[in-house]
């Protein structure tokens, strides 16, 4: 199965960096694309979504990596997730693309467990898209960040 990370972080070489690297698949990182928030009035062009969207389309699974920031994912996986508006309203084609493939959650954070409702977005995102959701993998780095942990959450999708 050709599976591909999708890093949202501001720190892309962080903790949540670090456990992405463990995997070994690639990693595209949110901070080298340009993507411009959800607009109504827009069709969705004129910056690096598109293009970022038909390099994800390629893979077979897609694990979407962020850590625990306010008890939701990061800005970034999140202006991510609203720019999937415009594969609804205006390249659905596209859109219908993500039916089918395998998705999951890597994530970092200072709590020993996530609250649930950092989870439920992706969750029901994959959901709505008809994505097969394999689950999360979280890692608590209150105290660091350690080769034990990251095995252990790795060896989720390792498996899968």
């Amino acid at each position: 199965m050709q599976t591909v990370i999708l890093l949202g972080s501001a720190r892309g070489n962080g903790y949540t960096a670090s456990l992405c690297e463990t995997l070994g698949y690639p990693v595209l990182n949110l901070n080298g694309y340009q993507i411009r928030p959800f607009d109504y009035r827009d069709n969705g062009t004129g910056d690096d979504f598109l293009a970022l969207m038909e390099t994800l389309l390629r893979y077979d699974r897609i694990l979407f990596a962020s850590p625990l920031y306010w008890y939701s994912m990061s800005g970034q996986m999140k202006l991510f997730f609203d720019r999937i508006t415009d594969l609804l309203e205006h390249h659905k084609d596209m859109g219908r693309l993500l039916r089918g493939k395998q998705a999951g959650v890597l994530a970092t954070g200072g709590a020993a467990t996530p609250p649930d409702c950092f989870e439920e977005p992706f969750r029901l995102t994959f959901d709505y898209l008809g994505m097969h959701y394999q689950g999360m993998s979280y890692v608590d780095t209150s105290a660091g960040l350690d080769a034990a942990s990251m095995a252990i959450a790795a060896a989720h999708f390792k498996a899968a």
